[in-house]
């Protein structure tokens, strides 16, 4: 086929495989750096994964630790619908039965139907970490697995540094898989336990395994880590030689460099492989807020940028494309994002064109626009102008807003800004403890009022929004529903020396019982610009309830 006659992404058409999706979070996910789950926090997630169709989730290892104990005993409590649970632990050990090792016994204690033990198939680990002979290390494969394999419904066997192993002696790696199917492993999983190899090395091994396995009549799984950053296209690529199984964590979390990202392998399966799996196209559509919380529960700041599911996936940011995606968004999205939740974003910045500023504006409900207005061109030069000033709108699309309602003549004038002062205090209290303090005064204009205010607060910050929503609340008492949840100061050198006295930007965000929202300020002030940026917080919050610039107005005293 001619390169110039695809019109169209290739996409997934019906189903033609079958794949079974084994999730790792809550086992693997759980040696992250600076991760430590809860029981609570695993059965949340054990619910969430069970809701949009995982096959197995993988607890953890009981007997490891009173954490995973405690998991295996509470989660019998609330049965999951879809999802089989599966506990984790290895091999018996040298030198013991199989009827006497601790190991294999806290297995059957979890009480679950399915089993992954995972064994060694690398010749250094046999000889260097358990210092045995190859043999006995078959022996113990085989023994183990039959042993759980005649109590419980299913096990799987994780060979351990599989390719790593191959590649050191394939004649062994491959007689680790052999002993493991003929004791009773319902899959064989090829681990690629260091996570560095090459898609090429994934892609010839797994190759010559899919007709070995064949030979055997055994199914079998893959499992990578992502220390070369190749875990997910290593899974993929044992998936399109024959893989059955495809293990891996949300958002790829995981030991090191984390384990391959299921929130990435599961779409394309589904959209690009023609795979069947747990999942159903509806419960696709999940898969950002399952991404999103389970950044939430892990205490993690949600990338961005992460595939499919990240906030800038299907962000638009350059005037051309743009402009293209309006007319086709095949021209520069890969999938449509409802597919897995996610929604396209047309960003504004200083390389922001027309399309860019009518799509934002359209979405903040002006359908009639005359492009060629000139209020368009007058805020577009005024977008430009300001982000090259230091502004981030891409960030704070609640001064956008605000600047595009003012615009148009759309934005109620609720109140006018004549000035503030802040006082920071260091004070010693009858503790000796030293403390700090701010005082702020601000003036606004108010219905043709003036009101002239002084409170105090924790921090400058802190100060200025108390006293600016106490001069404001007899008039507007919604202020008093909005509060601060970020804050983010950067530096602006401009080229200039960067140092002490450079210009700063301030990001704020703010939320209420019904929205969150973003604001800018921008000066060589720090305090200004926080101010500035509070202000236009407070604006909108006004806005977005519907509040008329007098509706609200109370009397009493306006200056203290």
């Amino acid at each position: 086929m001619p390169l110039n006659s695809i019109k169209t992404p290739v996409t997934a058409s019906a189903p033609t495989k079958t794949v079974a999706l084994y999730d790792t979070t809550l086992r693997d996910g759980g040696q992250s750096e600076d991760i430590h789950f809860t029981v609570v926090d695993k059965i949340r997630i054990a619910e969430r994964l069970d809701a949009i169709g995982i096959d197995y989730i993988e607890g953890g290892w009981p007997g490891a630790n009173p954490t995973d104990n405690d998991f295996f005993q509470q989660i019998k409590q609330r049965p999951l619908r879809h999802a089989r649970l599966v506990a984790f632990g290895s091999t018996k050990r040298s030198g013991t039965s199989v009827a006497q090792d601790p190991m294999l016994q806290g297995l059957l204690r979890a009480e679950t139907s399915a089993i992954t033990l995972f064994g060694k198939s690398w010749t250094l680990h046999v000889s260097d970490a358990l210092g045995i002979e190859l043999p006995e290390n078959l022996a113990m494969i085989h023994d183990s697995i039959r042993f759980l394999k005649e109590r419980v419904d299913t096990v799987f066997f994780d060979a351990e540094h599989f390719f790593d192993g191959f590649k050191a002696n394939p004649a062994y790696a491959q007689q680790v898989l052999q002993t493991a199917h003929e004791a009773g492993a319902d899959c064989l999983v090829l681990c690629d336990t260091n996570g560095g190899c090459l898609v090429r090395e994934i892609d010839q091994i797994t190759a010559q395994i899919a007709q070995q396995a064949s030979v055997w009549g055994a199914a079998w799984g893959i499992h990578c880590h992502n220390d070369a950053e190749l875990a997910v296209a290593n899974s993929l690529t044992a998936v399109h030689n024959g893989a059955t199984q495809v293990q891996g964590t949300i958002n790829g979390i995981g030991e090191r460099c984390g384990n391959a990202n299921l929130v990435s392998i599961i779409p394309n399966l589904l959209l690009k492989m023609a795979c069947r799996t747990g999942i159903s196209q509806q419960q696709l559509t999940q898969l950002t807020r399952l991404s999103r919380y389970v950044d939430e529960i892990t205490n993690r700041v949600p990338q961005k940028n992460q595939a499919f599911v990240g906030t800038s996936a299907f962000a638009h940011k350059g005037g051309i494309h743009v402009s293209a995606v309006l007319k086709n968004t095949l021209t520069y999205e890969h999938i449509d994002p409802k597919q897995v939740g996610n929604q396209q974003r047309v960003l504004i910045s200083d390389q922001s064109g027309r399309s860019n500023l009518l799509y934002k504006l359209q979405e903040l409900g002006f359908n009639d626009l005359d492009s060629q207005d000139r209020r368009l061109n007058a805020l577009l030069d005024e977008i430009k102008l300001l982000e090259h000033r230091g502004f981030q709108f891409a960030g704070a699309e609640a001064s956008f807003e605000l600047r595009a309602m003012e615009a148009f003549g759309q934005l109620p004038d609720y109140f006018q800004l004549r000035g503030f002062r802040v006082i920071d205090e260091r004070r010693v209290n009858a503790d000796n403890e030293r403390t700090m303090g701010s005082e702020a005064t601000v003036k606004l204009l108010v219905d043709g009022r003036l009101i002239h205010l002084v409170d105090e607060g924790t921090g400058p910050v802190d100060a200025l929004h108390t006293a600016l929503c106490r001069a404001l609340e007899q008039y507007y008492p919604q202020v008093n529903a909005m509060h601060l949840v970020d804050y983010k100061v950067r530096i602006l050198s401009n080229g200039g020396s960067g140092g002490t006295d450079a210009k700063v930007r301030v990001l704020t965000g703010w939320q209420d019982d019904q929205h969150n929202w973003g604001t800018v300020g921008v000066s060589d002030h720090i305090i200004a610009a926080s101010y500035d940026a509070m202000v236009d917080a407070v604006r909108y919050k006004l806005y977005k309830d519907g509040v008329s610039p007098t509706a609200e107005k109370r009397t009493g005293v306006v200056a203290i």
